[in-house]
């Protein structure tokens, strides 16, 4: 039995995380995501719009997750610990590299292997953009209104 580990902040899901997890869950029997916490995702990207507990039920009723967790807020390298996965996933635009991520992982005694999965080419694989594109509709609706006297 492969166990897969992926993951991510999810704050806003969208096609991109869908093909991150579909593409993870190929790689083994197993599929836990990890969550970050609202204090990771404060760290590492932004404010995220939705809370961590709402965001775990989401991941968590997907039919290809089989197991949601909400990571650690200290030490992202104890939920693997926990977990014990064969294969970590990456999405293409993780920041974490491999070689960094096995050298923190031999010193824990763990052995996995890291996979770098591909970008689905797509123009909404990103919560930001999709934030940018109803950010740049309201503004042209607004602006519609105002020339329009509405």
């Amino acid at each position: 039995m492969v166990k897969v580990m992926a993951s991510g902040v999810f704050d806003i899901l969208h096609p991109g995380h869908l093909h991150f997890l579909e593409e993870a869950r190929k790689l083994g029997d197993e599929l836990v995501v990890v969550v970050a916490t609202d204090n990771t995702a404060r760290k590492r990207k932004h404010e995220p719009i939705t809370p961590e507990d709402m965001r775990l039920k989401m991941i968590a009723a997907l039919r290809i997750v089989d197991n949601a967790v909400l990571g650690k807020n200290d030490d992202m390298y104890a939920i693997v610990t926990e977990i014990k996965p064969d294969i970590i996933a990456l999405g293409f635009d993780q920041t974490y590299g491999e070689e960094e991520i096995q050298k923190e992982l031999a010193k824990r005694g763990l052995d996995v292997q890291i996979v770098r999965l591909p970008q689905l080419d797509h123009d909404l694989t990103g919560s930001r953009k999709i934030m940018q594109k109803v950010i740049d509709w309201y503004l042209v609706e607004e602006r519609l209104k105002k020339v329009e006297g509405r």
